[in-house]
């Protein structure tokens, strides 16, 4: 069991990291951003408290530092510097290496963490001879008792805002804070705590200001005002406690929890009542005395002499209240829930398990021509194509969430080869299946290495043809129809085409004197150990990468293309589609075999008879083509293609598709109908047919083939190319 719920704090503490590190980096681009900094501390401080809870005690030890640290930022003793966010990250990397380390850590480790920890004495000016300074297992989950019930989806701490995710419920406080008149002589300032209390949840501060002393008798150096302050947290009492630890001697303090439950079953007039009762500023009988008037209930008590600052303060906390509960209701239905990645998958093949099963009962119903039976098989398609919908719907993530790696990436970069680049992203709430966008991440880093590293130029270069100085790679997604269209951007200095083909001829890729497209110059890129860098480093030059980037995109089944933008620069695009589990597909028959053609690739559906064939021609080119709405369309005979030997049908069909180089005809003996495509892996020994990108099960039990349009049109162009040569 504690195996499990350190587990659970490791997979929460991954995604506070990656808050954290987005959050750094929106703090390097806004020093004084007040949210952020906040924010930060609050990661810190959660990460210490739950480390400590699960029995990560180095974890908490290190971010005890930090946050104390943080801490000082916040009370505005420090200001952000870069160096500090280079310390942050750098402490943010190493905690991700510590998550990932039994404790007690090796002592390599805990040098790395006693070598931060001296960096960050260095930049706060405390003596950074001193180690890591420990804190208590006690103190340390003293503090998590709190902290546990503050984590939510987006990486805050205690009590957050109401909207989150907790697992302590949200509690309602009315304190009352009542300073002494010298307070202001030992050096407090009493904003600074009404601060600390805005960071553990949703406060509305009323202050009292009746005290105030004529002009002639105000001391400035006397603190006259009071505060009612309610607060909406999930924070323990004692963590309020704590905020006015040092000023206990001080003030006066009354902190009281609010029932808010018990003010949906009263009238509006006596929830205001039932506040003041409950405040001791009025008793029942005049308050049912004041509701018998008929008058507003304000006006009423306040004519009898009550204070006109206590019916604010009452009317603060019911708005107060009435505003959290909202927020709470609004937001229940967005909670959301941890579940093993391992169990959607699952249950994503029994819901293909079940496609499967319904296409052959419908199929059986058809047969039978029972009426009665094909009404409950419509039915059930009709059903369990919404549970399909419902199911894949479960395992979309926002590509936004890979989003905050890219900057990272970005800004290391523009380290390492002292350049100015901002990234631009665009679309971040696009969704993708999640075993799609964890294959994308690693081809989409290697696209934006690649921006920064050969597209964008040094700042003086850029300068001297008139760009500014910092370079732009925009990273884009957009969904269109059943695929997600990605593509990297840069304003750089764009594709050299005459250096790629120079390259190419050199290597004896390309004969000397070859004609080629635009697109075929670009193309090469992708070809293994092709690169035009003129000297190997770190990041390039020994031509590994695009080749690697195609073959992983094509294997989504996806597309890859690389081309110019309108600004002059390169731009890479993806088109890949949502989901790998369950897809729309065309079933067609070519001789006794049926294959599966993705519906998101198909244009259209024509006739193709004899005659057809007999005035079709080849092309300059080779290719067999025929016409179609005014211009000519390459055609396929996948009889040919796939070697089926009996006599084609007197009338056949062309599918038109799309593919990377525009558009193909593929000619079948006969396109059966739509199909729910629940994809299956050819296993280990056929996952490389060109052409084929998995299988299916059909209604009758029988196999087909799922084609992939884009290996199959490329490996077609590839055979008629060798024909050609030949």
């Amino acid at each position: 069991m504690q195996d499990k719920f350190r587990e659970t704090f490791k997979a929460e503490a991954l995604e506070l990291l990656q808050t954290l590190e987005s959050t750094l980096l929106d703090l390097e681009n806004d020093a004084a951003d007040t949210t952020s900094i906040a924010s930060v501390f609050r990661v810190m401080h959660t990460i210490k408290g739950s480390g400590a809870m699960f029995g990560y005690q180095h974890i908490s030890h290190f971010t005890h530092e930090l946050e104390t640290f943080m801490d000082r930022i916040r009370q505005g003793k420090m200001q952000v510097v870069p160096e500090l966010i280079d310390i942050l990250l750098q402490s943010r990397d190493h905690i991700s290496v510590l998550l990932e380390t039994p404790d007690p850590p090796p002592q390599s480790l805990q040098d790395t963490s006693a070598r931060i920890i001296d960096l960050v004495r260095g930049v706060s000016g405390n003596d950074p001879d001193r180690g890591v300074s420990a804190v208590s297992p006690a103190a340390a989950a003293g503090g998590a008792s709190g902290v546990q019930a503050g984590r939510g989806a987006n990486g805050s701490a205690t009590g957050g805002k109401p909207g989150e995710v907790h697992e302590r419920p949200l509690i309602t406080y009315r304190i009352r804070f009542v300073p002494e008149r010298g307070l202001f002589r030992n050096g407090t300032n009493p904003l600074a705590l009404l601060k600390e209390l805005h960071v553990l949840g949703d406060c509305t501060c009323v202050p009292y200001v009746s005290s105030m002393p004529a002009l002639a008798e105000f001391d400035p150096e006397d603190c006259y005002l009071r505060w009612d302050i309610i607060l909406t947290t999930a924070a323990a009492r004692t963590e309020i406690e704590d905020v006015f630890l040092f000023v206990q001697g001080d003030c006066q303090l009354q902190i009281d929890p609010v029932d808010d439950l018990s003010f949906e079953e009263l009238e509006p007039s006596k929830r205001l009542g039932q506040i003041l009762i409950e405040r001791g500023v009025v008793t029942q009988q005049e308050i049912e005395a004041a509701v018998a008037a008929q008058l507003r209930l304000g006006q009423v008590l306040q004519s009898q002499g009550v204070d006109a600052y206590e019916i604010q303060s009452a009317l603060e906390e019911q708005q107060h209240i009435r505003r959290s509960r909202k927020k709470l209701q609004d937001d229940s239905a967005q909670q959301s829930v941890r579940v093993s990645s391992d169990k959607l998958d699952v249950l994503v093949d029994l819901v293909g398990e079940l496609v499967t099963l319904q296409s052959r009962l419908q199929q059986t119903a058809l047969q039978l021509e029972h009426p009665t039976l094909v009404s409950l098989s419509e039915n059930l398609q009709r059903i369990t194509t919404e549970l399909r919908d419902s199911t894949l719907n479960v395992r979309m993530l926002p590509i936004g969430a890979a989003y905050a790696k890219f900057r990272r990436l970005v800004r290391d970069l523009c380290r390492q080869l002292d350049k100015e680049v901002d990234l631009v992203t665009v679309g971040g709430d696009t969704e993708l299946d999640k075993t799609v966008l964890e294959k994308l991440t690693d081809p989409l880093m290697h696209i934006i290495r690649n921006a920064v590293d050969h597209g964008i130029e040094q700042p003086a270069q850029r300068a001297a043809s008139g760009k500014p100085s910092e370079g732009t790679v925009t990273l884009s997604a957009e969904h269109a129809g059943a695929n997600v269209i990605i593509s990297v951007t840069d304003d750089g200095k764009g594709l050299d085409r005459e250096a790629i083909l120079a390259k190419a001829i050199d290597r004896e890729l390309v004969a000397p004197g070859s004609r080629l497209s635009d697109a075929d110059i670009a193309g090469l890129l992708t070809l293994p150990g092709f690169s035009t860098a003129a000297e190997v480093t770190e990041l390039s030059g020994r031509g590994v990468g695009m080749d690697v980037v195609r073959q992983q995109v094509e294997q989504l089944g996806g597309s890859f293309d690389i081309g110019d933008s309108d600004s002059g620069g390169t731009r890479v695009t993806l088109v890949l589609p949502l989901t790998l589990a369950i897809i729309d597909g065309l079933l067609t028959r070519v001789g006794n075999d049926h294959y599966v053609i993705p519906l998101s690739a198909v244009d259209e559906c024509l006739e193709y008879r004899e005659e057809d064939a007999d005035r079709s021609r080849k092309s300059d080119a080779g290719q067999q083509v025929m016409a179609n709405r005014g211009s000519l369309l390459s055609v396929v005979q996948l009889r040919h293609y796939f070697g089926v030997a009996n006599p084609a049908p007197a009338l056949q069909q062309v599918v038109v598709v799309k593919h990377r180089a525009g558009q193909i005809g593929l000619v079948v003996d006969q396109v059966v109908g739509s199909h729910q495509t629940v994809m299956k892996n050819l296993g280990l020994l056929y996952r490389d047919i060109p052409g084929i990108s998995g299988a299916t099960i059909l209604g009758d039990g029988s196999v087909a083939l799922v084609l992939d349009i884009q290996r199959l049109s490329a490996e077609i162009e590839h055979q008629e190319g060798k024909l050609r040569d030949t």
